[in-house]
């Protein structure tokens, strides 16, 4: 379930395509990268036969039959609780939870939230200091996600479909990813990553 507060990534590559529903959520016109959205939207995958995870409809899964009707109420229900918690606590660190995806699987009758929750590899962040004069003057965001290694990759022709070989990363750019974690799991717990879990450069 990929819930979403901001035009941002993804959504914000498809709307400026011109598309202006997304995963059966109708998007108002007039939207600039980043912009928060008038409420937040789920926007929900499944995993693809081959390849990245696909977006779908809520109406999709339904008629798919991939859930229940009152499990996927459920799933909406704590993924906006999840969200405006996430939110919450980005807040108080000075940062804006954009987007996020929750995982989610169902043992004997339960609906279980599984896999990392509010990580980079899930989430993208934005930092609240200067984000209103960062959209008014048309700059890009200050953001802590994985999204500068995805557009890294599409810089350089990489976008995992067939045929497309893996670009090689420098140590300059590892590093950089490296830094970047770092930065947001300060920026998040407010603690430095231990040095074991660091990579030495």
């Amino acid at each position: 379930m990929v819930v979403r507060g901001y035009l941002a990534g993804h959504a914000a590559r498809e709307y400026k395509a011109g598309k202006r529903t997304l995963c059966g959520v109708a998007l108002p016109d007039g939207l600039k990268e980043n912009d928060k959205l008038p409420a937040p939207i789920i926007t929900p995958t499944t995993k693809a036969k081959v390849g990245h995870d696909e977006d779908i409809s809520r109406e999709e899964i339904l008629k798919r039959g991939l859930v229940t009707l009152k499990d996927y109420e459920q799933l909406e229900d704590y993924t906006l609780k999840l969200y405006h918690k996430g939110c919450e606590l980005a807040s108080a660190r000075g940062l804006i939870l954009v987007d996020t995806k929750y995982e989610f699987g169902k043992h004997n009758n339960t609906i279980y939230l599984i896999d990392e929750v509010h990580t980079p590899d899930s989430s993208r962040y934005f930092y609240s200091e200067g984000y209103t004069k960062r959209q008014e003057s048309g700059e890009p965001q200050k953001q802590l996600s994985k999204e500068f290694v995805r557009q890294w990759l599409i810089e350089n022709g990489f976008q995992g479909k067939e045929g497309q070989k893996v670009p090689e990363m420098t140590p300059a750019i590892v590093k950089s990813i490296s830094e970047r974690y770092q930065e947001l799991y300060l920026q998040v717990t407010g603690e430095k990553l231990a040095p074991s879990f660091m990579i030495p450069f």
